[in-house]
């Protein structure tokens, strides 16, 4: 049945209580959050709890306190990982899935590791180990780096994700 056709409108469900939704119009976003379906799969937006941990366990993010993370699957909006895991999910089931750096956040990387002359730094800035810093490409992008080693007349910064090269459990 051709998703937005009246015999779909009709027939569409919603929430756990699968009542059918009746529309007079073409439904709205906030209406297909509603929509219950068999298993997630690819195309559908979906609404994910979860609590992300290291694999000792570290607590890294969670949605505990929040809304859950919307996200719509194929889009590439988060770890490819996670996508796989929410895969084929059905609405309330609850799962665990371990997450291996390829699949997360990628290898950590030494290329992406760099020191660099403290005078091409901003004159503003007083570089410490841990702060965050916007590294400015040629193309004009902007990545998010973190200052690891602060020397006389170097600072070396670390472009890699803070997750790179970390088993995730979700």
């Amino acid at each position: 049945i051709p998703i937005g056709s009246p015999v779909e409108r009709r027939l569409r469900l919603r929430g756990p209580t699968r009542r059918p939704i009746r529309w007079p119009t073409k439904p709205t976003k906030s209406h297909q959050q509603y929509i219950t379906v068999a298993q997630a799969k690819k195309g559908n937006t979906v609404q994910v709890h979860y609590t992300g941990k290291l694999a000792d366990g570290t607590v890294f993010d969670s949605s505990e306190s929040r809304q859950p993370l919307e996200f719509t699957l194929g889009e590439g909006k988060v770890i490819k990982g996670f996508e796989t895991a929410v895969d084929g999910m059905e609405t309330g089931e609850s799962k665990t899935a371990t997450i291996e750096p390829s699949e997360g956040y990628g290898e950590r990387r030494d290329d992406m590791v760099l020191s660099v002359e403290r005078d091409q730094l901003p004159a503003e800035i007083s570089p410490e180990v841990g702060q965050q810093l916007q590294l400015q490409l040629q193309n004009g992008q902007s990545i998010p780096v973190v200052v690891t080693a602060v020397e006389d007349g170097s600072v070396t910064i670390d472009a890699n994700h803070p997750l790179a090269g970390k088993t995730l459990v979700f």
